[in-house]
């Protein structure tokens, strides 16, 4: 029992390894190792949580947001449009009599002669009488018989009732200037008020006024208690003009509308303006809870078009690469592995993509693009597809040169001498051993293709309106006043578009740090 005791008691003694033992080893596989040496670079994670945090802006954000990408909003506001305008006859307009012939020299005769009052004057030698008749009419007759009359009223039509003839017209204004009464014409009586209406058996005919109202458009008909209502703001109880005024009028319907009227001295014409609610785009509205980021130039939030554009942007950014990827390390692998006049051949076309240059090319594409009204979506992807055709040359020449220092290889002589064919020795054993420079280059590239995306976009010739990126988010920043004022409409993307890029860079500078086996562990 007590050495049954004694056992229990006694302290549990450590297995020992020796040092052969390979339980003492802790063995990291490649991938392993350059996972804990990345980690190990502060400044790498630091890249990798700033594509984290624009992914999951640009791509979750998007879903979880409650606008589209190309909504528009509205706002209400008071427009000021043209309505009406007017003009007070000041001068005598001259109408000539049922059968008379009153040519433009006469008219303007006959005019001189009421504004200087002349009771008699003498046209083509044939002596005319002037007779005033009261305030602002003239009759004018050639010994007894009526050819014109020269007043300052104007008679206007009613609306729904037809022209009079001129011998009602004329005794209208007969009537008024002597204020008011009736009148027969062609057996029919007519009543005229102190208010100028000319009416028959009750039924206003027209109206007498020296005030001229003309519609600024075709479809507005102003009524005549508008007209009324109107001279009232125009003039004083005096008869002075009143330069500027505003007065409330309710149309027919119930719905009131404010008008100003502004007064033009050297026309001496009053512009009626009304004031009408209306919807309009919600443009460059500030930061609010609707909109975190405020509205854009086309009433569009720019919040939810920042995340739908970062989609865009680094959706070409990434077909790019692969593009450029899966040219050059084709042509690359050839040239690299068979060398010969093959590899002078393609080092030869690469030497030319060096020498053609790409921006006046797309600068050129883009224009023409333009001119043939491209669909925006095609335009993306023709856009994509040039950027890759004109990059590849770069990995190209980087896998030919990984390529030639690697087929010398003691492993590559022995997939020559197991009788491995050619493509299986490119792509099976000599391609995965460029993966690391690749990764890294296509890294670094993607940042550079962003750049060149937002470059053409804000110059307008990349992606095009309704889609988003954020190259033409910035280009809403067209004049120096929306720079400084709107500033809420650029600084978000020009932020979105520096924390991509530098993430990128961030994280190609970790995997070449993580891929370089002399690198410190």
């Amino acid at each position: 029992m007590a050495d049954e005791k004694d056992i229990k008691n006694a302290p549990e003694k450590k297995e020992e390894y020796s040092l052969n033992d390979d339980r003492r080893v802790k063995v990291l596989s490649p991938g392993a190792m350059v996972a804990k040496r990345f980690f190990r670079n502060r400044l790498a994670v630091v890249g990798l949580i700033m594509l984290a945090a624009m992914f999951l802006f640009s791509f979750l954000g998007g879903v979880l947001i409650p606008y589209r990408e190309d909504e528009q909003f509205y706002t209400t506001t008071e427009m000021q449009k043209d309505y009406v305008n007017a003009t007070r006859n000041d001068t005598y307009r001259i109408t000539a009599a049922d059968g008379q012939e009153v040519g433009a020299v006469l008219k303007n005769t006959i005019n001189l002669a009421a504004i200087q009052g002349d009771e008699e004057f003498t046209y083509k030698d044939v002596t005319y009488k002037n007779v005033n008749e009261g305030d602002g009419l003239y009759s004018v007759y050639s010994g007894d018989t009526l050819i014109a009359v020269a007043a300052k009223d104007i008679i206007n039509v009613e609306a729904g009732q037809e022209e009079q003839p001129f011998d009602v017209r004329y005794n209208a204004l007969l009537t008024y200037v002597k204020g008011g009464g009736s009148f027969t014409s062609g057996g029919v009586e007519y009543a005229v008020d102190e208010d100028g209406n000319l009416s028959q058996n009750g039924t206003v005919l027209a109206y007498i006024s020296r005030f001229v109202v003309t519609a600024a458009a075709t479809d507005i008909n102003p009524s005549r208690d508008f007209k009324e209502r109107l001279e009232e703001a125009l003039v004083d109880e005096e008869g002075n003009v009143r330069p500027d005024s505003e007065f409330v009028y309710a149309d027919s319907d119930g719905t009131e509308h404010t008008y100003n009227v502004v007064y033009d001295p050297s026309k001496l014409v009053w512009a009626i303006k009304q004031s009408t609610a209306t919807d309009v785009f919600d443009i460059y509205s500030y930061p609010s809870f609707q909109h975190p980021l405020g509205t854009d130039k086309n009433g569009m939030d720019i919040m939810t078009r920042l995340m739908y554009g970062g989609r865009v942007s680094l959706i070409i950014g990434f077909i790019v690469v692969i593009i450029e990827t899966v040219l050059g390390v084709i042509m690359g692998g050839i040239a690299g592995y068979f060398g010969g006049w093959v590899d002078n051949l393609i080092m030869r076309l690469v030497d030319i993509f060096y020498c053609i240059p790409s921006m006046p090319i797309l600068i050129i594409l883009g224009s023409a693009m333009d001119n043939m009204n491209v669909d925006p979506q095609i335009r993306m992807l023709l856009l994509m597809l040039l950027l890759g055709f004109l990059g590849w040359a770069g990995i190209a020449r980087l896998v030919r040169g990984q390529i030639l220092s690697l087929r010398e290889q003691e492993f590559m002589t022995a997939t020559e001498a197991c009788g491995i064919r050619a493509s299986r020795r490119i792509f099976r054993h000599l391609i995965p051993n460029v993966m690391p420079q690749l990764i890294v280059n296509c890294t670094m590239g993607l940042g550079s293709t962003i750049i060149m995306e937002a470059t053409l976009s804000f110059l307008g010739l990349g992606v095009k309106f309704p889609f988003a990126s954020w190259g033409n988010i910035i280009s809403d920043v067209n004049d120096s006043y929306v720079m400084t004022t709107y500033w809420f409409v650029w600084i978000p993307a020009g932020i979105c578009l520096l924390i991509a890029v530098l993430g990128f860079n961030f994280v190609g500078d970790g995997l070449r740090d993580a891929f370089d086996p002399k690198m410190k562990r």
